[in-house]
C-alpha cells in the first residue's frame, strides 16, 4: 500500500475533495519522512514544521467546507531557496551572502501560497546555483536518495533530493542552464524548464525560468497551472494564456521525433545512457512516431562564449563584495568567476553573442520536428562532493551541452526516467518541443510514462 508522502499530487486532491484523506494527516506524514531522512540528505533550508501545520489545518478546513483556494490546496511542497518568501533570507547557496529577510514573496511563491499549498520548507542549492551539484560554502552538501554517495545534481539540489525522498510531491526549482532537468534525471523525476517567460520569475534574467519537480507528469501539468498565473514583476514574460494544462491525453503516432545522441562539444555520452536513451527513441517508434537523427548543432565557441560570459557576471557581482564575504565563497566557484576578472570588453561582448548563436542553431536544428528526444546528461550522477561531472573549474559546463540550448532558445525541455545504470542510479530522456509549446511536451511526456518500462520503487528509506 502507497504510504500517504508517496502518494502524487493529484490522488491527494482528490481524496481531500472526496473527505477520505485530510491536509492534516498527510502533512504530519510527510514531516515524519522528513524527520527520518532529512539527516542523511541535506535537502532542506528553513524548515517550518509548524508553519506547514497551521498551513495544513486551514486548508482542511477549506475542504471540509468545500470551498478550496486552489487546485493544490493542502498539497505539502517545497520552494528552491533561491525562490524568496517574505521573512525568510535567500543566501542563493553561498555563505559571502548577507541573511537580510526577504520583503515579499517571488511570484511563484505568491501563486503557490495563493492556491493553498502547504510549504514545508525552502530547498537547497549551491553557491549562487552555478554547479550541478548541491554542494555549497552555506548549505551542508545534499545528497542522492538512490545513493546517498552521490550528487542529487543542481542547482535545483535539494530539490532533487527531497522529490525522490518523498518530501511530499510538489517542488518548484530554477534552471538555466538544466538547472532542473539534471537533478531531475539524476533523481528518477519528472523535471519541466518551461518556456521562457511562461512562469513569471523575480528578478528576469536571459535564460532564467522557474518550474515543477515532481514524480508523475500529472502532478507536473498540476502544479504548472499555478505557476504559470501572471505576475506584472517580470517584464519578460509571456502573456497570459489559459492552457489546457491537465489535458494530457494524446498518441505518438505520427510524431515527428528527433533523436539527439551527440552534443558536439561537451562529455561524450555514456554507453548505459546511451542504450537507455535509444530504448527510449525505439518505444516512441514501435507506437507510431517517425524517427530521425538529429546532427550536433552546437560547437565549442558556443559553450566556451557563455561560459566566458557567465564567469564575467559572476566576477562582476563577486568583487562587489566586502572581502571578508567574498572569502566566504565556494573556492570551486571563486576559482571559476575569477576567470573574468581580466576578460576584455570584446570579448564578453563576443560571449553574450553567443546566445543569440545558440538559440539560433537550436531553433534550425529542431525545427523539423515536433519534439526532439535527447540524454538529459550525458553521464551518471557522479560523486556528492564534486561539484560537476569534471570537477574542474576550467571546464565547468561540459555536461550541459544538451540542455542548455534550450534555456537559450526559449524551448520548453522536460526530463523524465528512462531507465537504470547497473549500479541503480536513474538515467534521465530528455523531451524538447517547439517554442511556446508547454502542452505538447508534456503530452509526449506523459505517452512514454505510460510506455516505459515498470520504474523501481522510490528510495524512500
Amino acid at each position: 500500500m502507497t504510504e500517504l508522502p508517496d502518494l502524487t499530487a493529484v490522488e491527494l486532491v482528490a481524496q481531500y475533495r472526496a473527505k477520505t484523506l485530510s491536509p492534516v494527516e498527510v502533512t504530519e506524514a510527510v514531516l515524519a519522512r522528513i524527520e527520518a531522512r532529512e539527516p542523511e540528505l541535506h535537502a532542506l533550508y528553513a524548515y517550518d514544521p509548524s508553519s506547514a501545520r497551521e498551513d495544513a489545518k486551514a486548508a482542511e478546513a477549506r475542504w471540509h467546507s468545500g470551498e478550496p483556494l486552489g487546485p493544490i490546496d493542502g498539497v505539502p511542497l517545497t520552494l528552491k531557496e533561491n525562490i524568496a518568501t517574505r521573512g525568510t533570507p535567500v543566501p542563493l547557496g553561498t555563505a559571502a551572502t548577507a541573511l537580510v529577510p526577504a520583503a515579499e514573496d517571488a511570484p511563484a511563491a505568491a501563486r503557490v501560497r495563493e492556491s493553498g499549498g502547504v510549504l514545508l520548507a525552502k530547498t537547497t542549492m549551491p553557491d549562487y546555483g552555478m554547479l550541478t551539484s548541491g554542494l555549497s560554502s552555506f548549505h551542508t552538501t545534499a545528497r542522492n536518495p538512490w545513493d546517498v554517495r552521490c550528487t542529487p545534481g543542481g542547482s535545483s539540489a535539494g530539490a532533487g533530493a527531497a522529490a525522490a525522498a518523498g518530501y511530499g510531491p510538489l517542488h518548484a526549482g530554477t534552471d538555466i542552464g538544466g538547472s532542473i532537468r539534471l537533478p531531475a534525471g539524476w533523481c528518477g523525476l519528472v523535471g519541466l524548464k518551461p518556456s521562457f517567460g511562461r512562469v513569471p520569475v523575480d528578478p528576469p534574467f536571459l535564460g532564467r525560468v522557474a518550474g515543477p519537480m515532481t514524480r508523475t507528469v500529472a502532478d507536473t501539468a498540476l502544479l504548472m497551472g499555478v505557476l504559470s498565473r501572471p505576475d506584472p514583476r517580470d517584464h519578460l514574460s509571456l502573456p497570459p494564456a489559459d492552457l489546457p494544462w491537465s489535458s494530457l491525453e494524446g498518441t505518438l503516432d505520427g510524431l515527428r521525433v528527433g533523436l539527439h545522441l551527440d552534443s558536439g562539444p561537451g562529455l561524450p555520452v555514456g554507453p548505459v545512457t546511451l542504450d537507455a536513451v535509444t530504448a527510449a527513441a525505439r518505444t516512441f517508434e514501435a507506437a507510431g512516431a517517425v524517427v530521425e537523427p538529429v546532427e550536433p548543432f552546437l560547437i565549442r565557441e558556443m559553450l566556451d562564449g557563455l561560459d566566458t560570459f557567465w564567469r564575467t557576471r559572476a566576477w562582476s557581482d563577486t568583487a562587489a563584495l566586502p572581502p571578508d564575504r567574498r572569502a566566504k565563497i565556494l573556492p570551486y566557484i571563486a576559482d571559476w568567476a575569477a576567470g573574468g576578472a581580466e576578460v576584455s570588453g570584446a570579448d564578453v561582448y563576443r560571449g553574450f553573442a553567443q546566445i543569440d548563436a545558440i538559440s539560433v542553431a537550436a531553433l534550425r536544428a529542431t525545427s523539423a520536428f515536433d519534439v526532439v528526444l535527447s540524454p538529459t546528461c550525458p553521464v551518471a550522477a557522479p560523486p556528492a562532493e564534486w561539484a560537476s561531472p569534471t570537477n574542474d573549474p576550467a571546464r565547468p559546463f561540459e555536461h550541459i551541452a544538451f540542455t542548455v540550448p534550450y534555456n537559450m532558445s526559449g524551448q520548453p525541455a522536460v526530463s523524465l526516467n528512462c531507465g537504470y545504470t547497473d549500479d541503480g542510479r536513474p538515467i534521465g530522456l530528455q523531451i524538447v518541443g517547439r517554442r511556446f509549446d508547454d502542452i505538447g511536451v508534456l503530452r509526449a511526456a506523459a505517452a512514454y510514462e505510460r510506455l516505459r518500462p515498470p520504474q523501481r520503487p522510490w528510495p524512500i528509506g
